[in-house]
């Protein structure tokens, strides 16, 4: 039986990490990616495909080529400033790429994927933690594209039978702790490797969004989850699928909450250096905490939250993959509150 599973998104930054842990469990990846975010050389354990989702002839000729008994699905834009600026992009790529991938994936009889969704659904929350049968309320058109794929995905199982699994991610971050791969966007939004970009860049300062969220220290909450395992949970998810699971729709987070200036005392403890920072103001509809609940997770899946890295780990292993590299592309200094 073949093992080949196409991986869209695979040469991305999840994308890379959970290639690597597919190969691990024996399972042969394959990256299909168009390289507009993702690179070429984070693709290290299985077959490099480069097309767009977008491009019938093309990945229906990859389906052809590799009979994958599923597909885990990363391919998308997902940065939330510019969904808002210019969101036809995002609904093109997003919600139509998704739509031609469940198309090319009926036409060549693959009825199981794994779903790289998102916290963003949930839009401002109601309760905290955030379980999976909150109100979906997303507040940008990236959170909406990933709730119109989840709805395809509810509706393609009922109408054809698909099995799949859309995990709501909470916050990605850290490297391999390997240092084979890690964490490289242009431009970069995510917390951690900004802050770790003012250590390495005696120009740059750190731009923290607001002192006067509702929170101990002022600054926003998050739930953090190491990049490793996060791809140890599609790779769960995916055993389940293959085995005869259901449909299911799964938050992936630790449960913990972080602040900003937590992340970044944990960066100053991986490093031993002093991240410079400044305090600008608050972004419009940036809630004050996302935390998931990951019950679900735990009782679906079989995988302890807690058992997750903690966020001097996520910090550590991010440290060691850019202070030993040579930055590729500039980073943008404006930190997330996420």
């Amino acid at each position: 039986m073949s093992r080949n599973v196409l991986v869209t998104g695979g040469a991305g930054y999840i994308g890379s990490h959970t290639c690597k842990a597919l190969a691990a469990a024996g399972y042969t990846p394959v990256a299909y990616d168009n390289l507009v975010y993702g690179h070429e050389w984070a693709v290290r354990w299985g077959p490099f495909e480069r097309g767009d989702i977008l491009d019938r002839e093309r990945l229906s000729s990859v389906f052809a080529a590799y009979r994958p008994v599923a597909v885990v699905h990363f391919a998308a834009f997902t940065y939330v400033g510019e969904s808002v600026r210019d969101p036809l992009k995002y609904y093109r790529n997003n919600v139509l790429g998704s739509l031609a991938l469940l198309t090319r994936m009926r036409e060549h009889g693959v009825s199981r994927i794994v779903f790289s969704s998102s916290c963003a659904i949930y839009g401002i929350p109601q309760f905290l933690p955030i379980a999976e049968d909150m109100p979906h309320a997303p507040i940008n058109p990236y959170g909406q594209t990933k709730l119109m794929v989840e709805h395809m995905l509810s509706d393609s199982a009922a109408a054809y039978g698909l099995s799949y699994c859309a995990l709501r991610y909470f916050n990605a971050a850290g490297a391999d702790r390997e240092g084979e791969i890690g964490e490289d966007h242009a431009p970069e939004t995510h917390l951690i490797p900004l802050a770790i970009a003012t250590l390495l860049d005696p120009a740059a300062t750190l731009d923290v969004h607001g002192r006067d969220y509702a929170t101990p220290d002022g600054t926003a909450i998050r739930d953090y989850i190491h990049v490793d395992d996060l791809a140890r949970t599609h790779v769960a998810a995916l055993d389940r699928l293959l085995a005869g699971g259901e449909p299911v729709a799964l938050n992936v987070g630790s449960g913990r909450g972080a602040s900003v200036l937590e992340v970044i005392a944990a960066v100053e403890r991986a490093t031993g250096r002093k991240v410079r920072w400044n305090c600008g103001p608050r972004r419009p509809g940036d809630p004050d905490v996302l935390v998931a609940d990951p019950g679900r997770l735990k009782s679906v899946l079989r995988i302890d939250p807690a058992g997750f890295a903690g966020l001097d780990d996520i910090a550590a292993s991010a440290w060691r993959w850019h202070s030993t590299r040579p930055r590729l592309a500039p980073i943008r200094r404006t930190a997330m509150a996420q």
